[in-house]
């Protein structure tokens, strides 16, 4: 109504409200992809993905900002591959070891 939320209905605990109020209102996403390592002798790729959300309409920046990183072994899930990824505030970290 006027651009407030007035309602959420078809959820059946607050977190579905939280989601529906923050989806109509702050979209966000967490991005994942893969990133090329080098100097690992089993992995060529390992997988990545943001450590929190990230604004829905900065999602391309943020895989155009990774699309020329590689990584370097030995990585541990959680180790961070790119800080603040595309200005968004957000790191991007390993979510396999290699």
């Amino acid at each position: 109504d006027d651009g407030a939320i007035t309602g959420v209905t078809g959820n059946s605990c607050m977190r579905g409200d939280t989601y529906a109020r923050g989806e109509v209102t702050h979209p966000v996403r967490v991005v994942t992809t893969t990133v090329p390592v080098t100097g690992s002798a089993t992995e060529k790729m390992i997988s990545v993905k943001t450590a929190g959300d990230v604004p829905k309409d900065r999602v391309f920046d943020v895989v155009r900002a990774l699309a020329d990183v590689t990584a370097t072994a030995p990585l541990r899930i959680g180790d961070v591959i790119v800080h603040d990824v595309a200005g968004t505030g957000v790191d991007v970290v390993a979510t396999k070891d290699a």
